[in-house]
């Protein structure tokens, strides 16, 4: 097995093993944000207003496969549509404030977990060099020639 192959068994299991712990601390109250719609509202966030093309690209899904979370996230206030400037036909994304405020919260729970973890497991070298780890992997998630414009924001874990 080469290098980079066992690297990257040890990096995907610790990254699933992590995003685990994290999503176990979220509260399971019924009106925080799905696991999608936190993800599209933190890809918002990040990179600004989108078409829904780019967002269902970002995330991975049919443009169709969004909308039931687009209705739900626009109903809820977390979200607003207007037409494109240059595409009349389709529409642009956009986080509110609201929104920004229902993310913010949606993750405070894991932020609080994680922040707690990395103070009583690691030293202060070792989380330095966890900030330089985080910066590698997403250099790495930007490979494969997408333009890094619309790669999107990491998961809200």
């Amino acid at each position: 097995m080469s290098e980079a192959v066992e690297v990257a068994e040890s990096v995907r299991w610790a990254v699933s093993r992590l995003a685990s712990r994290l999503r176990a601390q979220q509260s399971g109250d019924t009106r925080t944000l799905t696991r999608v719609g936190a993800s599209v509202l933190a890809n918002l966030r990040h990179s600004g207003s989108l078409t829904v093309s780019a967002l269902a690209g970002i995330e991975g899904l049919q443009p169709q496969s969004l909308t039931r979370v687009l209705n739900s996230l626009e109903e809820d206030g977390c979200v607003s549509r207007r037409p494109d400037e240059q595409d009349r036909r389709a529409q642009r994304i956009s986080i509110t404030e609201r929104g920004r405020a229902a993310l913010h919260d949606h993750v405070q729970e894991g932020n609080r977990w994680l922040s707690d973890a990395l103070e009583a497991e690691l030293t202060h070298a070792e989380r330095e060099i966890l900030r330089v780890a985080a910066g590698l992997m997403l250099q790495v998630a930007e490979h494969g020639g997408q333009d890094k414009a619309v790669v999107g924001a990491p998961p809200p874990l």
